[in-house]
């Protein structure tokens, strides 16, 4: 499973990180496999396939180093997208968030409108670029 992971995260961000390959993705990897403690990883899967994955993680942005907890790496199988799959993975990074007692979460996004961070509840901070992208910063107070 980590390695289909570590391939869709290379096919979709490794021509943003200079030097990336599969192995370097998997590896990184290694660091997320917690059920406790950030950073970890939540994945959807129905029996061995994996449908989707979130990470929950700390410092995502150097450029907000006040920013401690994110979403981030939220990807969703192209066979299983519209499926709502990507809003329980989401959902679920939340309530791992309360659970280890973080009341404030953050994301950036390509999607410059908000897309389906908007409809959940997210609030879009500020519009920057990072690494050379035009992201969405958004973040949402984590409550029961």
């Amino acid at each position: 499973m980590k390695a289909q992971v570590a391939r869709w995260y290379f096919d979709e961000w490794g021509p943003l990180v200079k030097g990336a390959t599969v192995e370097s993705f998997d590896r990184k990897l290694d660091d997320y496999l917690n059920s406790n403690q950030i950073p970890l990883i939540v994945m959807a899967v129905d029996g061995e396939k994996v449908l989707g994955v979130a990470q929950f993680r700390c410092h995502e942005m150097s450029i907000y180093p006040d920013k401690e907890h994110w979403i981030g790496g939220v990807y969703v199988d192209s066979e299983f997208r519209g499926n709502n799959v990507a809003s329980l993975l989401i959902l679920k990074v939340q309530e791992v968030a309360l659970s280890l007692d973080v009341k404030k979460v953050h994301l950036q996004t390509e999607k410059l409108n908000g897309g389906l961070y908007a409809l959940l509840g997210w609030k879009a901070l500020e519009q920057v670029n990072y690494r050379g992208v035009d992201v969405l910063v958004m973040s949402k107070s984590i409550k029961r």
